[in-house]
């Protein structure tokens, strides 16, 4: 392969198009399970796992059917992750149960979630004890919340640092032997994969370019159902330790969640019809910020630390795109997560994993 190097691995070759959650996931798989995998990224601004904010809590959702048991078995499929990935010498994703808060001012909408929640949790392996907590006490868990809020507690709630998830799949799939390649890849009608002009031999190819798939199916003639759609998320800091603070959820598209170092996490934008545009933009910013003041005042003092633009790979449908594609052997897709890319991204590539490599 000349100066891209090979794979240490001697099973079937497979050729992964894309590093972002869904890429570096299923590159993981295939590696642990004796692939000789390639990943090939050209690095485009706006990959979405970079700045998702990466809350893993599936149940207060109001959507249902499949997607929710793929959501629900996302969250569910993280402590075996947290495994796997340790036995191939990683051990830190950003990764903590620290629970969940959902909120709002009418106790009716509350007790709405509360009714979902509950038959929920009691099927999930990680969602926890859920419980109801008043305004106080919301705000004991997440002090800069407004004083009239009921909420709803669910412990099992998560969060997961996006970008140290993607680095660390990728640690992992090249502690196994893969390779991990910063260039661009294309198709040509014969399914040859190119990088930067290098042909890497391939037995399968996944592409998981996220919001960019169709346009690396393009010379094959193959579209897939998911067009970018911006989000906008603004990063701030509190003089306070927020390592156990509660995700706080409005029953609405918008959210808070904390990590370390007192970084709280506000969003987020769902901007369909932008294009790869992954611009900041002053109104994508003044949405966020009264979105989050409106929930949570006590935040106005915050420093605004950094605006952080992800394409979403947005669906056409409820649904993500992943499995093969019709009549080209060989070639597979995972794509379409919409915002729930973190959550069901590990999942979906281990799933695809298995289904690429019993093919071959």
């Amino acid at each position: 392969m000349g100066k891209h190097g090979v794979s240490k691995q001697s099973g079937p070759a497979v050729v992964v198009i894309g590093d972002g959650v869904a890429g570096a996931a299923t590159a993981f798989a295939l590696a642990r399970r004796g692939a000789a995998v390639t990943i090939v990224d050209a690095g485009l601004p706006g990959r979405a796992t970079d700045a998702g904010a990466g809350i893993v809590q599936p149940w207060s959702t109001s959507a249902g059917g499949d997607f929710y048991e793929l959501y629900a078995a996302g969250a569910d499929f993280y402590p075996e992750l947290i495994e796997r990935l340790a036995e191939a010498g990683v051990h830190d994703i950003g990764y903590r149960r620290s629970g969940a808060l959902v909120v709002n001012r009418d106790a009716a909408v509350i007790d709405d979630v509360e009714a979902r929640v509950r038959g929920r949790a009691a099927a999930s392996r990680t969602a926890g004890e859920v419980r109801r907590v008043g305004a106080a006490e919301a705000r004991e868990l997440f002090p800069p919340l407004a004083g009239d809020l009921h909420g709803l507690h669910i412990a099992g709630g998560a969060r997961v640092d996006g970008r140290a998830l993607r680095t660390g799949l990728l640690d992992a799939a090249v502690a196994l032997g893969a390779t991990h390649l910063d260039a661009t890849a294309a198709l040509d009608a014969d399914r040859v994969v190119t990088a930067d002009g290098e042909t890497l031999p391939a037995d399968a190819v996944v592409v998981a370019a996220g919001a960019w798939t169709d346009q690396v199916l393009l010379p094959l003639g193959v579209r897939v159902p998911v067009e970018p759609q911006r989000g906008q998320l603004v990063h701030l800091r509190v003089d306070a330790d927020t390592r156990e603070w509660p995700s706080v959820h409005p029953v609405a598209p918008h959210y808070l969640v904390s990590f370390d170092a007192g970084r709280i996490v506000v969003g987020a934008t769902r901007e369909t019809g932008s294009g790869f545009d992954a611009r900041v933009t002053a109104a994508g910013t003044r949405q966020v910020l009264e979105d989050a003041l409106a929930v949570a005042p006590g935040l106005a003092d915050a420093t605004v630390i950094e605006t952080r633009v992800g394409l979403r790979p947005l669906p056409d449908g409820d649904l993500p795109t992943a499995g093969p594609v019709d009549d080209r052997p060989g070639l597979f897709v995972n794509t379409g997560f919409g915002a729930g890319g973190l959550t069901m991204g590990p999942l979906i590539g281990d799933l695809l994993a298995e289904r690429v490599l019993g093919s071959l």
